[in-house]
């Protein structure tokens, strides 16, 4: 009976299901078992060392391989199992057919994913190097955004064309089309281009104080069409990126120092002798201040109405209050100074003088 029992085992196995016996199904199911064991087992131990070795080196590169391996290389060990598996087995064309495309699209697919992925890892060691590479690191979401195009563009064309399209006659449609588009979107092309010479050229960053004609902030986003700038009063404004590249931008971030000037007036009825020591006393009041460092004082001009003073400095710091702090102390002594020696600012007046009267009236414009 035990034999019976065998034989008849024998003759199942040997049976032929669409072409392939139960053994020939069992073996191919076997190697696809097999395949994803070993991988499994490469992910939790092989890849899990290999990232406590990664984090004891200062380099960047080795995790990225590391992560490279797990992100890419785990699934195509994945489908080269089933791969394998399915290919032990005597199939119809059709299927086999079916099973290339399969392949072509899975290989494309990651492939494409390890390009994109490599260019990304070289832009950013690259912006990494330059100066405040970080803060330029978060600038490439449009710059990843062209380059993601391009090369799953072009990795479709190369996977229609292995399963048997015609690219030709779609390269050519499509050219017409992007010449149609080109001359439909030209300002949005221009803008597109310029996010480029925004970022390779670097005019400005995020979070650099820039002043374009009259508009000022500071820069909050770079994006592929625009540029948007926080101003002091707290409105969000929007830069095309054209408008940008073809204005005059002032940064302010980038500058070390300040040159200062400003003006002092003193009534015309100030004494000689403390007009000529006027540029004396600016000079001192200048000095008093750590950050700032005189450059010249003088007797600028006669004024409408006043003895014009100009003076000159330079603040040793980039900061906007840091300076108004030092402009503040500055004027506190001017008029500390002026106040103990009697010197008088001016302000705007009018002299009158009355037809047949041998007196003048002196004016404000203020009074009447």
């Amino acid at each position: 009976m035990f034999e019976n029992f065998l034989e008849d085992l024998s003759i199942n196995f040997e049976k032929i299901f669409e072409r392939n016996t139960l053994e020939d199904y069992l073996v191919a199911l076997g190697i696809i078992l097999f395949g994803i064991i070993i991988t499994r087992i490469l992910r939790a131990i092989v890849i899990k060392r290999l990232r406590k070795l990664t984090e004891l080196t200062d380099t960047h590169i080795d995790d990225y391989i590391v992560e490279s391996i797990s992100r890419f290389g785990v699934p195509v060990l994945y489908f080269i199992s089933i791969y394998v598996g399915i290919k032990y087995l005597t199939l119809t064309e059709t299927i086999n057919e079916a099973i290339r495309v399969a392949s072509v699209v899975f290989i494309t697919f990651f492939s494409i994913r390890f390009i994109s992925s490599v260019v990304l890892m070289l832009l950013r060691s690259y912006v990494r190097q330059q100066e405040n590479g970080e803060e330029k690191v978060k600038q490439l979401r449009g710059v990843m955004l062209i380059v993601n195009i391009l090369i799953w563009s072009a990795g479709l064309l190369i996977l229609l064309d292995n399963i048997g399209v015609d690219v030709t006659a779609l390269i050519a449609g499509l050219g017409i089309g992007g010449i149609a588009i080109a001359l439909a979107a030209q300002n949005i092309l221009g803008d597109l281009f310029n996010y480029f010479v925004i970022f390779f050229d670097r005019p400005f960053e995020i979070g650099d104080f820039i002043i374009v004609d009259d508009k000022l902030g500071t820069v909050e986003a770079i994006g592929i069409k625009t540029t948007r700038v926080k101003s002091l009063s707290g409105e969000q404004l929007v830069f095309s990126n054209s408008d940008l590249t073809s204005s005059r931008i002032h940064n302010y971030k980038r500058m070390q120092t300040r040159r200062i000037v400003f003006s002092v007036g003193v009534i015309y009825q100030t004494p000689f002798e403390q007009v000529k020591e006027i540029p004396e006393i600016l000079k001192r009041a200048v000095e008093t201040q750590e950050l700032a460092k005189f450059d010249r004082a003088h007797f600028k001009a006669y004024g409408d109405s006043s003895l014009d003073y100009e003076v000159v400095y330079i603040v040793q710091t980039a900061d906007f209050n840091e300076y108004m702090n030092v402009q503040q102390a500055i004027n506190f002594e001017i008029f500390r100074e002026f106040e103990e020696r009697g010197i008088e600012f001016a302000y705007p007046t009018r002299t009158l003088y009355v037809a047949g009267q041998n007196q003048e009236s002196e004016l404000s414009p203020y009074e009447s």
